[in-house]
């Protein structure tokens, strides 16, 4: 199976209970399958099998507390 893979830069992460809530919320979109996530980075890798939308994954971000462009 291919996987396609999406990344962020997320703004305002600082420590491991950032990096749940963002991974906790991404998890929730249709599709992702895969999550990576560093505040020290400040990186969001999302996988998935089929394709992702972009804004579904930004707001996902958001609602976590944080923001985030596609790089």
């Amino acid at each position: 199976m291919n996987m396609n893979t999406s990344e962020y830069q997320v703004t305002g992460m600082t420590c491991g209970h950032c990096e749940m809530s963002v991974r906790e919320e991404v998890s929730q979109v249709t599709g992702v399958q895969d999550i990576q996530v560093s505040a020290q980075t400040g990186k969001l890798v999302v996988s998935s099998a089929g394709d992702l939308d972009d804004d579904k994954i930004l707001a996902a971000v958001e609602e976590a507390g944080y923001s985030a462009e596609r790089i």
